[in-house]
């Protein structure tokens, strides 16, 4: 089956009901070393995407990357908005007008992604944020479209359980100092379920 516009837009409802699923859980992590908005934030934020795709479906995948962004920036609240609607912007971009995904598509879109979120929010691997789950699975290959977003799923999950004996040092978990040691990140976490939910999906 190829990955096209209305599959894409199939998996970001799917992604959709996976944060609902765990906003519970993004709010306790995000309560530990941050403002406890994040679960909300992301739900209420996927909510208005769902709104929009049952409006209308666009007719590209980028199309589809873009509606999602659009929606994330102008809608949530917090750094999640901002953060994950210029992950989406930018894989919009890297796939261009392209009907159907490839494997090479979705790399590259990763890694268009990874690189929107590191020039917005200025972090690195290692500061305790979405970067360590996205930056690991940015560098996933697969000979199909499913492969590569379970490569990539993998890597994000490992990525995110690595920020648990990390010191924050970006973001408002970063004012907390060594106390932030100990916690997974929300960002991080959230940013591994939407892979995982998107390799499901695929």
């Amino acid at each position: 089956m190829g990955c096209d516009a209305g599959t894409v837009a199939a998996a970001i409802r799917e992604a959709a009901a996976v944060i609902t699923e765990h906003r519970d859980e993004l709010v306790k992590l995000d309560q530990a070393i941050g403002d406890g908005d994040h679960g909300e934030n992301l739900k209420r934020g996927f909510g208005f995407v769902l709104a929009r795709l049952d409006e209308s479906t666009p007719d590209t995948p980028a199309a589809v990357l873009k509606l999602v962004a659009t929606t994330l920036i102008s809608k949530v609240g917090g750094a999640a908005g901002p953060l994950y609607g210029t992950a989406f912007l930018r894989a919009a971009t890297a796939v261009g007008d392209a009907a159907e995904l490839t494997p090479e598509l979705i790399s590259t879109a990763l890694q268009a992604a990874v690189d929107g979120v590191v020039a917005r929010g200025k972090a690195e691997v290692g500061d305790k944020t979405m970067v360590d789950a996205l930056t690991p699975a940015a560098k996933a290959q697969g000979a199909t479209v499913a492969e590569v977003l379970r490569a990539a799923a993998d890597a994000a999950e490992a990525g995110a359980e690595s920020t648990v004996p990390l010191v924050a040092r970006k973001g408002r978990a970063s004012y907390l100092g060594e106390r932030s040691a100990g916690h997974l990140d929300p960002g991080a976490r959230s940013s591994a379920l939407l892979l995982r939910s998107f390799a499901d999906s695929a």
